[in-house]
Parts: C-alpha cells; sequence; structure tokens
C-alpha cells in the first residue's frame, strides 16, 4: 500500500463529492435572491411561492456543503502537513479572509433571511439574502485565490526554502485566479439553471399527466385547478412554467459564460502549464490540428502510442495562440525542458520516502485529461441545447406529454454537475506530478513549486490513511443518501412542501401577495417559519 496514492484518493473523493455541492448553493441562492427581488418588487403569488420553494431545496443543499467542507480543511493537517508548512505562509491570507469576511457573513445573513420571514421588514429580509450569496461568492474567490496560487505561484519569496508572501496584491490578483473566478461562477449558474429546468418539467408533466393541464385546439395550455390537493391551482402552473424558462435562460447564458471564460483560461493555461494542455490534447507532437478523437493504449508511459484518429487543423493554435497557424509544443518536445528545468529524478531526500530517487513522470494520466477536458466541454454543451430545445417545446406554456421526455429532463440536471466535476478533475490531476506547480514565467519567481510525493504527512502510515480513507466514504455515502432522500421528498411534494400554509390558505388566496405590513405573510399560522426552516 502506497500512502501518498491513498491520500490522494481520500482527497480526491471528499473534494469531488463536496464541489458537487458548492456549485449548486452559489448558483441557486443567486436565483433565489432574483425571484425574491421579483416578488419584493411586484408582490406576484408566484414569485413567493418559488422564492420558498427553491429556497428550501438551496437551504438543503447549504448545509450538506458546509457539513462536508469542514472535512477538507483537516486533510490538510491529517494527510498532508508537508504540505501544509509549504504553502501555509500564503495560504494564511485568502483562507482565514473566507472564514472571517466570507462564510461567517454569509451563515449569519442566510439565518436571518431563514428566521426572518416574519420578524424583518421585506427590504431587509430581501437584503439578508443578497448579502448571504454574495458572501458564497466572495468565499469562492478566496477558495479560488488559494488553489489558483498552486496552480501559478506569484507574489512570493524563496526563504529557507518555504515561499512566505511579500506581494498580498499580487496573490489576490493572480491573472489565474481572476480568470477562474467568473468560470467558477458561470459553471454554478448552469448547474442552478439545469436545475431549475428538469425539476420544474416534472411538475408541469404531473400537472398534465393528472389532468389538471389541458391543451387547446392552437396547442396553448389551458391551466386547470385540482381542488383535492393543495396548491395544485392555476399559481401553481405559474411556478412551474416560470421556474423551467428561468432556468433555461440561465443555463444558456452560462453556457456563454463558461465557453467565453473558458477559452480565456485555457490560453493561460498553455502558458503556465503547458504540459497539462498537451496532455489535455493528447498532442505529443508539435503542431496546430485538434484532436477530436485520439486512441491508445491505456496506462501507457510513451507518448508515442497515441494516435490521433480524427483531427482538425488549426484549432488547437486557436485555443492557445488565438491565431490558426503558430505551432503548438507538443510532450515530446515539453519533456526535455521540464527535465532540465525540474530534473529527471526526485531528490535523494527522505521527505519522499520510497520514492526518493524515482524517475519523474511528467506527463499526467492522459485518459483523465483527455477526457475530462471533453466530458467538460461536451456535458456543457449538452445542457445548453437541452435548454434551448426546452424554451422551443414550452413556448405554448406547458411541455409535452411523452413521459420519456420527462424523464430526460430530470436526469439532464446531471449534465451540468458532471461538466463542473470533470473541469474540476482535469485542472488538479493535471497538474501531476506536482502540488504546487512551477511558474514557466521568466518575470515569475524561479524555483516555487513542490512536487506532490513530498507533500503528504511523513507520519502517517498507509494503513491509518486506509482506516480515514473508508471511514470518510462510508460517512459521505450515508450523507449523499441523506441529501438525496431529502431533496426527493420535496421536490415530489412540490411548493406545499415549503409552504405548508398553503394547506389551510384562504380560497382566494391572490387577493392579497402584498410583500410589506398587513400583506399575506403577516397573516400565516405560527410555525410556517420553523416549517420553513426544519
Amino acid at each position: 500500500m502506497d500512502a501518498l496514492e491513498i491520500a490522494r484518493w481520500q482527497f480526491g473523493i471528499t473534494t469531488v463529492y463536496h464541489f458537487m455541492m458548492v456549485p449548486l448553493t452559489i448558483g441557486l441562492g443567486l436565483v433565489v435572491a432574483v425571484i425574491q427581488t421579483a416578488w419584493y418588487r411586484t408582490g406576484k403569488p408566484e414569485y413567493l411561492r418559488m422564492t420558498k420553494f427553491w429556497g428550501k431545496l438551496f437551504l438543503i443543499n447549504f448545509i450538506m456543503g458546509v457539513a462536508t467542507g469542514i472535512v477538507q480543511e483537516f486533510q490538510f493537517g491529517m494527510a498532508w502537513s508537508e504540505y501544509s508548512r509549504f504553502v501555509g505562509d500564503v495560504f494564511g491570507a485568502p483562507l482565514a479572509l473566507e472564514a472571517l469576511l466570507a462564510f461567517f457573513v454569509e451563515s449569519t445573513f442566510l439565518g436571518l433571511w431563514i428566521f426572518g420571514w416574519k420578524q424583518l421588514k421585506p427590504a431587509i429580509h430581501l437584503a439578508c439574502l443578497w448579502v448571504a450569496v454574495i458572501g458564497s461568492a466572495l468565499s469562492a474567490y478566496f477558495i479560488i485565490v488559494a488553489n489558483s496560487w498552486m496552480q501559478h505561484p506569484v507574489g512570493v519569496e524563496m526563504i529557507n526554502g518555504r515561499p512566505v508572501m511579500t506581494d498580498a496584491w499580487a496573490v489576490f490578483t493572480n491573472n489565474t485566479a481572476l480568470v477562474a473566478v467568473p468560470h467558477t461562477l458561470f459553471g454554478a449558474l448552469a448547474v442552478a439553471g439545469g436545475f431549475l429546468l428538469g425539476i420544474a418539467w416534472y411538475h408541469l408533466w404531473r400537472r398534465r399527466h393528472d389532468g389538471i393541464d389541458t391543451v387547446a385546439a392552437d396547442g396553448r395550455v389551458i391551466p386547470g385547478e385540482d381542488a383535492r390537493i393543495p396548491g395544485r391551482d392555476r399559481t401553481d402552473h405559474s411556478v412551474w412554467i416560470r421556474s423551467l424558462r428561468i432556468g433555461a435562460v440561465v443555463a444558456m447564458i452560462s453556457f456563454a459564460g463558461t465557453a467565453v471564460t473558458g477559452d480565456l483560461q485555457g490560453k493561460l493555461m498553455f502558458q503556465q502549464q503547458p504540459m497539462k494542455m498537451a496532455a489535455a490534447e493528447a498532442a505529443c507532437h508539435d503542431g496546430t490540428g485538434f484532436s477530436v478523437l485520439s486512441i491508445g493504449n491505456v496506462g501507457s508511459k510513451n507518448c508515442d502510442d497515441v494516435v490521433a484518429v480524427i483531427e482538425v487543423p488549426g484549432i488547437l493554435s486557436f485555443l492557445a495562440k488565438g491565431d490558426f497557424t503558430t505551432e503548438v509544443q507538443g510532450v515530446n518536445s515539453l519533456l526535455p525542458e521540464y527535465k532540465a528545468n525540474y530534473g529527471t529524478h526526485l531528490p535523494d531526500n527522505p521527505i519522499y520516502g520510497e520514492r526518493a530517487g524515482q524517475e519523474i513522470q511528467y506527463v499526467p494520466v492522459m485518459e483523465v485529461t483527455y477526457w475530462g477536458f471533453r466530458m467538460m466541454i461536451g456535458f456543457g454543451g449538452l445542457a445548453a441545447l437541452a435548454a434551448l430545445v426546452a424554451l422551443w417545446l414550452t413556448r405554448k406554456g406547458t411541455v409535452p406529454e411523452a413521459r420519456w421526455l420527462m424523464r430526460l429532463a430530470v436526469f439532464g440536471i446531471l449534465a451540468p454537475f458532471g461538466a463542473n466535476a470533470a473541469g474540476w478533475i482535469f485542472t488538479e490531476m493535471g497538474r501531476q506530478p506536482f502540488v504546487v506547480a512551477p511558474n514557466p514565467d521568466p518575470s515569475g519567481i524561479d524555483q516555487v513549486f513542490m512536487f506532490t510525493a513530498a507533500a503528504v504527512s511523513p507520519g502517517v502510515s498507509a494503513g491509518e490513511l486506509i482506516a480515514s480513507l473508508v471511514a470518510l466514504t462510508a460517512v459521505y455515502a450515508v450523507l449523499l443518501v441523506v441529501e438525496v432522500k431529502l431533496l426527493v421528498k420535496y421536490i415530489r411534494g412540490g411548493v406545499v412542501s415549503a409552504m405548508p400554509e398553503l394547506a389551510h390558505a384562504p380560497a382566494d388566496e391572490n387577493e392579497d401577495q402584498t410583500p410589506g405590513p398587513g400583506g399575506n405573510g403577516d397573516t400565516k399560522p405560527a410555525d410556517d417559519v420553523l416549517a420553513f426552516a426544519y
């Protein structure tokens, strides 16, 4: 058993699991804030219902994200103590700001929003949600600043073999971070858009399946009501059709945003981590062609085993340099440069353990980088295409009756999640064998890098890591079941699951939906806020 590999598996499993919740929290929080703003400005009942329903799902995901995220920081000290010592002087500032300025603000104002439906004035209540949403975006920014320093170290000076931050402004305005932040936020919005679209499609289909909504001769929907079931009225139809169309628009806008920022990020990566991008394109030799499909021997260390089956000339040059003619260095050209700059073998140092003196593999796992890059783009493109089709199919106010289309829409929720996860895995695994990648810029800081083999805790055995890996994976599996069951429960329950007061609302609930004093929100049963919170 290899302690380093087990530690990497442990961090990978827990981090990817946690990151599945992060984009939904960020994206859905922003969407809920916009919807509540619409309710505050218009007083329309459908916006109130949308705020409560999507807000409930947002809270479930937020709580699970907090629970799973705590483990990440414990792992730094438990399994990666050498890494923590190396980056500690740099990471202290962004991670402290993330906790004190972002997370605490986010949590405090989210609590005020949860319990302040009756106690706070509507404008203040709405402001609390916006502050919490901005806090989550700031939290993402500080985390990405830290991660971007690992991708492209700046603003430090090497003192006694450790980087010490000498220019905080350079760290916080790292060009890698400034591009990665909007890319991540657009990715989060893509997740939220797909989430709204799939769930809203399911509820519109249910209304048609149950015979509540019908279709006129011209194909336009005729919203109906089911007096037997609370909340299944005409306003309920407005909730789902507006949610679906908002989700579709958000999904398409966010895909455009991720494409633009992703292009900028790719061009930076070609400069800062050329081996990562060469591996992502399976580009063994210098050239201009983009590989649509390449094949090779799985697990082979020889790049010459890779064969490009379908290749488009000029596209790789455009992705890297912005033109169609400049040749881009391939793996075989980059390898001698990496070996000359960073060595051919790991130093004979006790910190590397049994790996000391081993040959360094500068080419990352090409199957992961190549297919991870394409899965990221492919899943994102599929989600955007599905959103465009959904807008067309629902132009007359409802969804088709086909059950398979409904199932496809629900499973489509996973596509932007897959794009986010694939992009994150590609970014992190493509950096190997470095945990802190070197800065190749001649104006950058020389020799600021750390091999992953040197980052693992020397005092932790493989057996201890196996035990923690099994324990954490088991706990996370239980949490996954809990989250999915909670989400499915409240999704199937519809708006009433987040607004139990609808079960005993007056017959004409639309007569007063004013979000101010004396409005409908002030006459609800005493337990509706607690029902929303818990």
